[in-house]
């Protein structure tokens, strides 16, 4: 395999499961313990951060590009579907919440998302439902703008749209 080959190039937006999309801005060499190796540099704006990811260990650690048309659609039509909310303990569903929200995977997301939006006629959520909520709703927004290369702002006013269809 040419060790040139890299799955993402410098500008490709990407996503990295706890942390969302992320920008490529750049690919270097490192030197740790006397070994090299490359690292993608990727940048989150929304968190203010960089991370250096090895190139070799990019898709282990759940690197991916942003997702296809049609996974986008089907996060939509996740969007519109009916809450299920299991009958558990608070406690456990933050935690799987948490968990579908870290995975990266935008349709995992768009069920929490699901899942926690409330019409305006509904009961109030707990703060931290609330969070979980507004967590998993920027996660997918942040996506979908990157995708149709609009603003977080207007994402969240197609992420918006779907989930009243729903109500």
């Amino acid at each position: 395999m040419n060790a040139n080959v890299h799955d993402f190039s410098v500008d490709d937006h990407v996503v990295y499961p706890a942390h969302g999309v992320g920008q490529v801005v750049g690919v270097e060499t490192q030197e740790v313990a006397g070994m090299a190796f490359e690292v993608y540099i990727i940048t989150f704006d929304h968190e203010k951060m960089t991370l250096r990811v090895p190139t070799k260990k990019a898709k282990t650690a759940g690197l991916r590009p942003l997702a296809a048309g049609d996974v986008v659609s089907q996060a939509l039509t996740t969007l519109k579907g009916r809450a299920r909310v299991k009958r558990t303990m608070w406690s456990r569903r933050a935690q799987e919440y948490e968990a579908k929200i870290n995975s990266g995977d935008l349709i995992s997301i768009a069920e929490v998302v699901r899942d926690l939006h409330r019409a305006e006629n509904q009961p109030e959520q707990s703060y931290s439902e609330r969070q979980l909520y507004e967590s998993a709703l920027d996660r997918m927004a942040r996506e979908v703008a990157a995708i149709e290369r609009i603003d977080r702002d207007a994402a969240v006013g197609i992420l918006t749209k779907s989930l009243q269809k729903a109500a």
